[in-house]
């Protein structure tokens, strides 16, 4: 069947749910590439990108000379062909990626989201951290109007925080209930996750943290876990940390996403701790990580991570420490003193070999755990994490290709939250729909310039930032009257109370409508001569013509009203392509469009009992 008819099929418009099975990635990329029509090129377009060399992560396209048009903050045209614009940038000899999506960072304050901008990064996304009440953060932020898109989790401990717990003791069990429904009513104010950290507040066990996995199980969404421990020393190891985390993920079948593990659950143990991953991941389990580029990490004095013993767990002395913000080193005595005042402090305590082990992890994005907050007592990471990895690691280095950076910069961020937050979904690629979200960079110039003396200093070689389709950073420097960034929320939909139904061959099917696509039971199809199989670790069923199928009674149950429907990035697979199917509670359905595929007649009855009649071909 041809590439058209499959993209016709996408039950989301344009997204290609269907895909032969047999396309390969090149194909994809050249397909990735719009033939114009007449009208379209001679259309003016708001923005013009011409002659640069465009990637696209998710297609594999890497070519150059290609001319990107932008109308109305979405990508019109990606092509070879020239086109007319408002505005033209001229891009030849530069790099055109999806804008860089920082999935671990904290509140877009209005000083630090300008250096992310200088970063290349256009999403900024508080998963480290976040807020206890987005019902409160959004509206703060869309009041503050930020260059960058923005978004956050429920942060556990923000909300724990309330009941003055030490961050050594455990919550009750009333509690743990009275916390478990504030997270559930912040993933209804939009919340894209719920996050942990572990290390920071050991008190928090396994009671407190299972009603919340099963929440995200339940409402489809990512927990990030600064995970517990953070060395190899007992009691208590990396490998420890990897084990509760996996735990989690077996024990609920929520997606789990491991912060920094270059700092947290890796140093010293790279190797071991990303096999322990791997060795889960090809269980069926989804868990993925972060890392930031840098061989050193940086905490306040007075967390529990510098509890006695630390110069032993971090293998590193006083001399090891440094004042963030300045260049002295830290004694014995002004240890002691700066702990007292909760001084921010780097630690060169992260083996080089490590980042490069877990940059090279195909389920490990970037993310930098830092924005630059005022004082610039900062990590470096908060300015230079996007820039350093690809100046350092790719040009430099060589550790990875550009196309797989760009793709852990902007493409893996999106994919980890897009299940459950739309917006999400149009952003990490360059491609016809997509959001107009860009860095333009000179792939020989760019690299981090900040330093932990000078956390402040912005990126050099990134020539333009585009957010929505408006210029923020161009070579005459920021525009800060560019205010482009929209709120990043989760969005939960759900079965009404009235839904369509389907006459198919005089039986009577229920239909849901999700995103403007109708959906039915899988198991319909078993009276009509399919079968299925189900593989728990691919995730996907198994379609297959059934003689033994059909002529009898299926119970196909009623959707009830006000179950989830969700994404669950499942799939169903059979001789010649595949789709995505959605979650209902604990049925499965399937796009109607299927069954044209499948060779079944679809005819809409407008106006009529039911919304569509099914008739074998």
């Amino acid at each position: 069947m041809a590439a058209g008819i499959w993209a016709a099929l996408s039950p989301r418009g344009g997204e290609a749910a269907f895909r032969p099975s047999s396309a390969s990635l090149a194909e994809e990329a050249s397909a990735a590439l719009d033939r114009p029509s007449v009208e379209e090129r001679d259309e003016v377009y708001d923005l013009v990108i011409r002659g640069g060399r465009v990637i696209n992560p998710e297609t594999k396209l890497d070519r150059t000379g290609l001319s990107v048009a932008v109308k109305d903050g979405t990508i019109a045209l990606v092509t070879d062909q020239p086109l007319r614009g408002k505005k033209v940038i001229d891009a030849a000899g530069l790099v055109v990626a999806p804008g860089f999506i920082d999935n671990l960072s904290y509140d877009p304050n209005p000083l630090g989201v300008w250096n992310k901008i200088a970063d290349g990064v256009t999403t900024n996304i508080a998963m480290h951290g976040g807020t206890s009440t987005p019902a409160k953060w959004y509206p703060y932020y869309e009041r503050n109007r930020p260059p960058v898109h923005y978004g956050a989790s429920f942060f556990y401990t923000q909300a724990r925080n309330r009941f003055q717990l030490s961050r050594y003791a455990t919550a009750s069990a009333e509690q743990s209930a009275e916390l478990a429904a504030q997270a559930e009513k912040a993933l209804n104010d939009g919340a894209l996750g719920i996050s942990f950290s572990l290390e920071y507040v050991p008190g928090i066990t396994s009671k407190e943290i299972m009603p919340l996995m099963k929440l995200a199980r339940k409402y489809n969404v990512p927990v990030y876990f600064h995970g517990r421990y953070s060395d190899m020393e007992e009691p208590g190891t990396n490998f420890d940390t990897i084990r509760e985390l996996v735990g989690y993920a077996r024990a609920s079948g929520a997606a789990v996403h491991i912060d920094h593990i270059n700092s947290t659950g890796g140093t010293f143990s790279m190797k071991q701790s990303l096999g322990m991953v791997s060795e889960a991941r090809s269980g069926g389990l989804d868990i993925t990580s972060c890392v930031y580029p840098y061989d050193y990490w940086g905490t306040y004095l007075n967390s529990a991570r510098f509890d006695n013993g630390w110069q032993d767990r971090f293998r590193i002395s006083y001399r090891d420490l440094q004042i963030a913000g300045t260049n002295e080193r830290l004694t014995a005595g002004t240890f002691r003193k700066y702990r007292k005042e909760g001084k921010l402090a780097v630690a060169y305590a992260i083996p080089e070999d490590d980042v490069v082990e877990a940059l090279r992890a195909p389920y490990v994005m970037i993310g930098s755990d830092a924005i630059l907050e005022p004082g610039f007592n900062n990590h470096p990471r908060a300015s230079g994490t996007f820039a350093r990895t690809i100046g350092l690691y790719v040009r430099d280095r060589k550790v990875i290709s550009l196309t797989d950076a760009i793709a852990k910069l902007s493409l893996l961020p999106a994919k980890r939250l897009e299940r459950q937050a739309p917006a999400l979904k149009k952003k990490g690629r360059i491609a016809r729909g997509m959001d107009a979200d860009f860095v333009i960079f000179d792939y020989g110039e760019i690299r981090d310039m900040s330093t932990v003396e000078k956390p402040n200093l912005p990126s050099a070689g990134i020539r333009y930032v585009i957010v929505g389709g408006r210029i923020a950073l161009d070579p005459q420097g920021l525009h800060k009257e560019v205010r482009a960034g929209k709120p990043i929320k989760s969005e939960f939909l759900r079965v009404p109370a009235d839904y369509a139904v389907a006459d198919w061959d005089g039986a009577s099917t229920p239909l849901l409508d999700y995103r403007n696509a109708m959906y039915f039971d899988l198991e319909a199809l078993r009276a009509h001569g399919y079968g299925y199989e189900w593989d728990e670790v691919s995730k996907t069923f198994a379609l297959r013509p059934d003689a033994s199928a059909g002529g009898g009674e299926i119970r196909v149950p009623k959707p009830a009203a006000g179950e989830l429907m969700l994404e669950r990035g499942c799939l169903l697979r059979w001789d010649g392509g595949q789709t995505e199917v959605l979650s209902v509670g604990d049925r499965t359905y399937v796009p109607l469009s299927l069954l044209q595929a499948l060779g079944w007649k679809l005819n809409r009855d407008v106006g009529g009992e039911f919304a569509w009649t099914i008739r074998s071909a």
